[in-house]
């Protein structure tokens, strides 16, 4: 196993997929074999760590260690990709930006809205799921973004929320609320610098389309 693991790591998927699975399953006798299911099912090593629990649990000789691996190690990936928004102005780095909301958002089966809490230099305090809902549709409370942005001392927010169908084309009701917090949080002088919404490698900036 230990020549996996080269410096730099140059690694496929499968290899990439057995080795997680002979460190979960130790006692299982063909990892080869559950990796080329996996990857078969789900086309490749990241979408196979973003697959939800019931999806994964759908291919045999998947089970409840394999399936807290998976999870930790698609939450490392998130964390790293938010460790590297921590020292700049978000909205200057678009291309870190997206590849970590994509982390975030873009395989979700269920529409959810973040909101990224931004300091008066635009670094990120915090980003937060304000909202899950359906599969086209999350109730958002303007009062409640605008009293969490105050409770975290928010200078600016970014809306963010994913389209699970894949398509980031924003809905009318998408644009209403996002005019809806853009004014509640005007009133107490805390910009909404942009709203992003997340398909499945795209994405769409409201104020990249002059939508604010």
């Amino acid at each position: 196993m230990a020549g996996l693991f080269a410096d730099p790591p140059d690694i496929d998927d499968n290899a990439a997929m057995a080795t997680l699975i002979r460190l979960a399953m130790p006692k299982n006798e063909e990892p080869a074999l559950l990796a080329q299911a996996l990857l078969g099912r789900f086309g490749s090593f990241s979408a196979t760590l973003a697959a939800s629990p019931q999806a994964l649990r759908s291919v045999a000789g998947v089970g409840p260690y394999l399936l807290s691996a998976l999870a930790v190690f698609r939450e490392t990936g998130v964390r790293l990709r938010r460790a590297e928004l921590t020292d700049c102005e978000i909205l200057s780095d678009r291309k870190t930006l997206y590849a970590y909301l994509s982390a975030v958002l873009s395989r979700e089966v269920i529409e959810q809205f973040h909101i990224l809490f931004l300091a008066e230099n635009g670094r990120l305090i915090a980003d937060e799921a304000q909202a899950r809902g359906t599969v086209n549709h999350t109730p958002v409370y303007p009062r409640e973004v605008v009293k969490r942005a105050l409770e975290l001392k928010a200078h600016a927010l970014v809306l963010v929320h994913n389209h699970p169908s894949g398509d980031p084309t924003p809905s009318p009701d998408d644009l209403t609320m996002t005019k809806n917090v853009a004014s509640a949080a005007a009133i107490l002088g805390i910009e909404v610098k942009d709203h992003v919404i997340v398909g499945n490698g795209q994405w769409l900036s409201f104020a990249e389309k002059e939508l604010l």
